[in-house]
């Protein structure tokens, strides 16, 4: 069974009947899906392998960048320029249409960061990223020691710089991120303690009045942990787990999940109307057909021009 439904809630989302399609296989460790709205392409991240590729329904598979700094998470401005975090450099960088690259955070307090993992951008054109240690671990990164004591939470404002959000020993592991449809609440999950946090977003961008809104992401009997995790434009959290992706309603209850053959690591929505789930799981890129759309996010706006 594909779809396990926890609460009739969870039937609203997706047909308890959708099946899984494998869209391409025979990948090292598939990561950061984006959606290209324009030209309705996805992206996504081998970082082992240190490949770029995308896919297209007319093209299927393609390699774009190699070597790609081992990048991770990847998302759009509102410009459609790509955000990427790469584990090699240990940067966020910014590559624009043109080709043109711009690096938009790689130290802090005059240190390198650890490894860029996970991003997001908010409607007022600040950037969310996660930074981790995966990076400085072999095989997914580059093994060299680290310069920072601690894994943070940071916000690149829209005329520059780098501001640290969190307690510097809050996290462990701190990966995905997402807001709210409303942009007054940040999520982030922490792999290693395998919870998710909520935070308040306030007005210019800080966040305060951190809560654990799940906890217990880990089961013996089944691989995976918190890792990527998106908001649909209803609210409910969307967050890789054991077995595949678990789908929590904005209360923090468990209402359903989906059950992959392999490690679930991202996912992200695409397709001409937003209703197809990519999810990037070990070897494979899955998809499968949702009854809801993710919050709209700046980048989403650029199809419409």
């Amino acid at each position: 069974m594909n779809i396990v439904s926890l609460s009739p809630e969870f039937d609203d989302l997706i047909d308890p009947a959708a099946s899984i399609t494998q869209l391409a296989t025979g990948f090292t460790f598939t990561e950061g899906p984006i959606w290209q709205p324009v030209d309705r392409y996805l992206l996504f991240s081998d970082m082992p392998a240190d490949v770029r590729r995308r896919w297209d329904a007319g093209q299927g598979v393609v390699e774009v960048r190699r070597p790609a700094n081992k990048c991770n998470g990847m998302t759009y401005d509102s410009d459609l320029n790509l955000i990427v975090c790469e584990h090699s450099t240990s940067t966020l960088a910014r590559e624009r249409p043109d080709g043109r690259r711009e690096i938009l955070a790689s130290h802090f307090e005059g240190r390198e960061l650890n490894s860029p993992n996970d991003v997001c951008v908010r409607s007022d054109g600040s950037i969310y990223f996660t930074d981790p240690w995966y990076g400085r671990m072999p095989v997914f990164g580059v093994e060299r020691p680290r310069q920072l004591g601690f894994q943070g939470v940071y916000r690149v404002p829209p005329g520059g710089g780098l501001q640290l959000l969190v307690e510097r020993d809050l996290f462990d592991q701190p990966n995905g991120l997402c807001f709210s449809p409303d942009e007054t609440i940040l999520y982030i999950d922490d792999t290693a303690k395998a919870l998710i946090r909520a935070f308040v977003v306030a007005s210019d961008g800080s966040l305060s009045e951190g809560r654990i809104f799940a906890s217990g992401l880990r089961l013996e009997e089944a691989a995976g942990a918190p890792d990527g995790m998106k908001c649909d434009a209803l609210g409910h959290v969307w967050a890789t787990g054991p077995g595949g992706v678990w789908v929590y309603a904005p209360s923090g209850e468990l209402i359903g999940k989906i059950v992959l053959p392999e490690v679930c690591a991202n996912l992200a929505w695409g397709g001409a109307d937003f209703r197809t789930l990519f999810l990037t799981a070990s070897q494979s890129v899955y998809t499968i057909a949702t009854k809801v759309g993710p919050r709209r996010e700046p980048y989403m706006g650029a199809a419409g021009r």
